[in-house]
């Protein structure tokens, strides 16, 4: 069953027939040809497995997870897959990087979304862990999902991360989680994370090593 899954889910991926001076790569998700620019010099900047996990959860999961009219999040946006997924399936989306990956996160997410989506999504800076209450201020800032693909690897802004989550996330608030396990840092980041959230699996593939957690405020699950 993984084996088919992830068959499915790297089939949604495409490639151009003919090189072109831009590097792009195409997807198919939410009933629509996706076209994402990528900057190779970039780590930021390509789409990585974890994004075509979450994206399938989406769109196969239209109805347990409706996104229609919903506020979400998406942090570490990279090329903007997710967010651009988010947004053809009707929510409103917020996709936020770092100050150099915006120029190149916005081109994706304006071409891709213009005309097609209910809510047109807004790009906007989110570096972990600074000026969160000024540019997210918790009184007006409510979101209803928190997106998250592979933002967990070998970096130093772990500690910044947990509190990005921690300051992002109302009662209410659902957290979409894909990961891809490299390293021990990993492991000690869910055990950390699990202090202020509960956290289930609802997916798991072995075969690309990634699991897709769901998670929220601690005792908020089952609420």
């Amino acid at each position: 069953e993984d084996e088919q899954i992830v068959a499915e889910i790297m089939g949604r991926r495409f490639f151009p027939d003919l090189i072109a001076y831009k590097t792009w790569e195409g997807f198919h998700f939410a009933g629509h040809e996706i076209r994402i620019t990528e900057a190779t010099d970039c780590y930021g900047a390509v789409v990585w497995p974890s994004a075509l996990v979450l994206c399938y959860f989406l769109e196969t999961n239209s109805k347990q997870c409706n996104l229609v009219d919903k506020n979400v999040i998406e942090i570490g946006a990279g090329t903007g897959l997710v967010s651009i997924v988010a947004s053809l399936l009707g929510a409103f989306v917020t996709a936020t990087d770092l100050p150099e990956l915006l120029g190149n996160l916005q081109h994706n997410v304006l071409q891709n979304t213009k005309q097609k989506c209910k809510h047109q999504p807004c790009v906007k800076e989110l570096s972990w862990g600074i000026d969160l209450e000024k540019n997210f201020p918790r009184s007006s800032c409510h979101f209803d999902y928190i997106m998250a693909a592979d933002v967990v690897y070998h970096h130093p802004f772990l500690d910044e991360l947990l509190l990005t989550f921690d300051h992002l996330c109302k009662n209410d608030t659902v957290i979409l989680w894909a990961m891809k396990f490299r390293l021990e840092n990993e492991n000690r980041f869910v055990d950390r994370f699990q202090t202020l959230f509960d956290l289930e699996m609802i997916s798991n593939f072995p075969s690309l090593n990634i699991a897709l957690y769901k998670a929220m405020r601690k005792g908020r699950m089952k609420a």
